[in-house]
């Protein structure tokens, strides 16, 4: 049997920026990927704020594409348009930028072991038990689950996580028809508190998606709908067709139990507002990096339980606030989102937005219109009120 300091599962990108910290710190590091090669197929709308560029190395060979505003449709289009002066977004190129982040961790001196399954996880003992490898387990001083929504390694000490399922095309216009600086957002009742985006590539080329509780044909379906009924979107070919499922927050999730902790979609870490988790994720890697280098350091692996602490310590509040927002979205019909939207124009939101909005932090833009009294105004009072209440 193999034995380590730290074991990763999953070699996503939350993983291999976790394990590349563990080994810059001297720590012998693995990890263990199902797949025969990282990041394919792609699962991710790769929209990604520019936060990104604080918590992790990002090289502009992977930015496709930098995105300034949002223009955000009612279902009955009625248009907000938000804006910056500067890039408040990028699109990445993310099966090659997860590839990059692994390559960085096996230049760190991380072992990387392709086509290796996990099976069960031993969390006392520190083993993780393989299937149809020739290794049959592998033991690490401390097991670090990072293998998605559906983790085996939180699966052993966790209830299954309850999931969005989500769909994307990419599409060739065969024409300039799209703002680069400019994403498209559309909402609708029938799939909140999920939503349709359209994110331009280049001026011809954009991914079009969405996310909601429903099953793949029914998501289909939607996009169909969607590329049908707008005209910027009329006549476009579809290159590609992607598939995948987004984890749904949960606040009650164990982070940590015996050796093992659990990072990215494994942990939940994604904001309930837009399924997106790549920065919190990174930012949690740290967390994770530092705590786990100092129980290993004391030889003391309860000491793992101050990673939970600082992950709740850190978002508990900005989640509760996009947890809300989700609900809140999920109440509305199309009318109420319609009325919602004439106000928001009416009072003045697209500069309020523009000025306070944040891809990754929206509890700022919220306490904003409740000072300015904009949520009273479009929501119920039940509702506006428990918004409200929140900083009270």
């Amino acid at each position: 049997m193999k034995n380590y300091d730290v074991v990763v599962v999953g070699a996503g990108p939350i993983g291999s920026t976790f394990a590349r910290s563990m080994a810059e710190k001297g720590f012998k590091v693995a990890i263990l990927e199902k797949k025969k090669e990282i990041g394919v197929p792609l699962q991710c709308a790769g929209l990604l704020g520019k936060k990104i560029k604080k918590v992790n190395i990002l090289p502009d060979e992977f930015i496709i594409n930098s995105v300034h505003g949002a223009f955000l449709h009612s279902p009955v289009d009625t248009v907000l348009s938000v804006s910056k002066k500067t890039p408040e977004a990028y699109v990445l190129d993310r099966v090659g930028y997860d590839k990059f982040l692994a390559e960085l961790a096996s230049n760190s001196g991380v072992d990387i072991f392709f086509n290796h399954k996990v099976a069960k996880v031993d969390s006392i003992n520190g083993v993780v038990y393989l299937k149809n490898s020739e290794i049959t387990k592998i033991s690490g001083n401390v097991i670090a689950g990072a293998d998605g929504h559906s983790s085996i390694v939180s699966q052993s000490f966790n209830s299954p996580s309850d999931s969005f399922q989500a769909a994307q095309y990419l599409v060739d216009a065969g024409e300039k028809r799209f703002n680069n600086d400019f994403v498209h957002l559309y909402v609708d009742s029938k799939i909140s508190p999920g939503f349709f985006w359209t994110i331009p590539l280049s001026e011809s080329t954009a991914r079009i998606g969405l996310f909601a509780d429903a099953n793949y044909p029914d998501l289909t379906n939607y996009l169909n709908e969607l590329i049908s009924k707008r005209p910027e979107l009329g006549g476009v070919t579809i290159l590609k067709k992607y598939y995948g499922v987004i984890p749904k927050q949960d606040p009650h999730k164990s982070l940590v139990k015996d050796k093992v902790i659990l990072l990215g979609d494994a942990a939940s870490q994604v904001k309930p507002t837009t399924g997106g988790g790549l920065i919190m994720g990174f930012t949690s890697a740290e967390m994770a990096s530092n705590v786990t280098s100092q129980a290993l350091e004391a030889e003391n692996t309860a000491m793992l339980e101050n990673y939970s602490k600082l992950y709740r310590d850190k978002f508990k509040k900005e989640l509760k606030v996009q947890l809300m927002v989700h609900k809140v979205f999920k109440s509305l019909s199309n009318s109420d989102l319609e009325y919602m939207f004439i106000k928001l124009k009416e009072e003045g939101a697209e500069d309020i937005i523009s000025e306070y909005g944040d891809m990754d932090t929206q509890s700022p833009l919220i306490k904003e219109m409740i000072k300015q009294g904009i949520i009273f105004s479009i929501l119920p009072k039940m509702l506006s009120r428990r918004l409200s209440g929140l900083w009270k």
